[in-house]
């Protein structure tokens, strides 16, 4: 059962981003209302395991971080200007925080709005990760830069310039225009994609994945779900995360070390997670149109669904990333489908693709390229190749477990024994 600590978080995290909109609508400063929405999180943070939760937890927030950005209004009253500026926006009948024991006047959830904007196609990708996961994650500064192993200014930095790009752009604080939909869809599951991509297989450090960005990514991509159910890549998105999530369990071993797919204990997988991903697709794949994030939900339910590694349907998985490689064409698609044309067909139809990624040259020098080349080699028999291979391949990741994996593989291949 949770603590009275992990109930705080769960519901901090859910109520932070409707907060953020009701100050922005309030008073029309996102950059503002995101800090002092923070400062309240903070608050909350320490005082609701202590003193339990308020009866009205949402009402408590908005109060506090209410006071925080009028003091700041009032604390700059030598600014004529601004201070104009702030009572022409704001009706007098505002200005002031509700109580904490009542609901604000407009009840709307702004969540999805809020993910919206901070996921605007004007921003980098990590600036994109990093605003949304403090401020529709609830995520905090500290907390975002250690995930992302950076140091607290650098983070700091880079949520401010995301925030100041959006002000500059007049982006309004409302869902986009209908024409405009499909691109802001699609870059809000990009950025949800990326940060769970990086909670489930990090990209450096000494950790393999990182828990609480994948549930974060999960918990926003629900959210997104429930507001568009109709939408089958957002279904395709939120099946794929369930898909692969439910393998963390068996992924890393008592020491935190890699266990590739093939050698996991699969009844250290989440059946009910599983059953909910594999339910997603299979609804949302005949209702279209097909795209991407469906095609790998697919295949993540190809390899759940097998009960042995043995029994893993990778006829279906090869034509399901022909499929993909049609959709979205991309190297690490078409290095996925190298492996599975090596398993269906034979390395050495696996290993003409790699020639051919290898001479694109989008993927020279990534250490991905040396560890499937060297997979499929070792599937050739060509032991001293594969273990070249993942060396080469070892020296290049900046993943530690990964590290410490593919150094063991190569020395088992060297091994005469093995």
């Amino acid at each position: 059962m949770a603590g009275p600590e992990e109930t705080a978080a769960d519901l901090l995290r859910e109520l932070a981003p409707q907060v953020v909109g009701v100050l922005t609508r309030r008073f029309r400063d996102f950059d503002a209302a995101e800090d002092a929405v923070q400062e309240a999180l903070l608050a909350a943070a320490t005082q609701w395991p202590q003193e339990g939760l308020p009866h009205n937890p949402r009402g408590w927030l908005i109060q506090v971080a209410s006071r925080r950005m009028t003091e700041q209004v009032r604390s700059e009253q030598a600014r004529r200007r601004r201070e104009d500026l702030a009572a022409r926006r704001e009706p007098v009948d505002r200005q002031s925080a509700p109580s904490a024991d009542s609901d604000d006047a407009v009840e709307q959830d702004d969540t999805l709005t809020l993910l919206f904007m901070c996921c605007h196609p004007a921003l980098t990708p990590s600036a994109a990760i990093a605003l949304t996961l403090r401020s529709v994650g609830g995520l905090s500064t500290t907390e975002i830069a250690s995930a992302f192993m950076v140091p607290d200014a650098t983070m700091a930095q880079r949520i401010s310039r995301a925030k100041q790009r959006i002000k500059s752009s007049g982006v309004p604080f409302r869902m986009p225009d209908e024409e405009d939909w499909p691109r802001r869809l699609a870059a809000v599951l990009h950025v949800l994609y990326l940060i769970f991509n990086e909670g489930h297989t990090s990209s450096s450090g000494p950790q393999l994945q990182r828990v609480e960005l994948s549930r974060e990514a999960i918990r926003l991509a629900r959210a997104l779900h429930a507001q568009l159910p109709k939408d089958s890549e957002v279904a395709g998105l939120l099946a794929l995360m369930l898909l692969n999530h439910a393998r963390s369990g068996a992924r890393s071993g008592p020491g935190g070390e890699l266990i590739p797919l093939a050698e996991q204990d699969r009844s250290l997988w989440d059946a009910e997670a599983i059953a909910e991903g594999v339910a997603l697709i299979t609804e949302a794949l005949p209702r279209g149109p097909l795209g991407p994030y469906q095609v790998q939900a697919a295949v993540a339910a190809c390899h759940d669904e097998a009960k042995t590694a043995e029994e893993t349907d990778w006829p279906q998985i090869l034509a399901l990333y022909g499929v993909l490689e049609r959709l979205s064409a991309g190297p690490v698609v078409s290095l996925n489908r190298a492996v599975a044309a090596a398993i269906v067909q034979g390395p050495a139809a696996g290993l003409r693709i790699l020639q051919e990624l290898e001479s694109d040259g989008r993927l020279a020098g990534h250490h991905r390229l040396y560890v499937v080349r060297a997979h499929l080699l070792d599937m050739a028999g060509d032991r001293e190749a594969a273990a070249e291979n993942y060396r080469v391949a070892a020296s290049r990741t900046t993943s530690l477990p990964e590290r410490h994996y593919l150094m063991l593989r190569a020395a088992r291949l060297g091994s005469p024994d093995e």
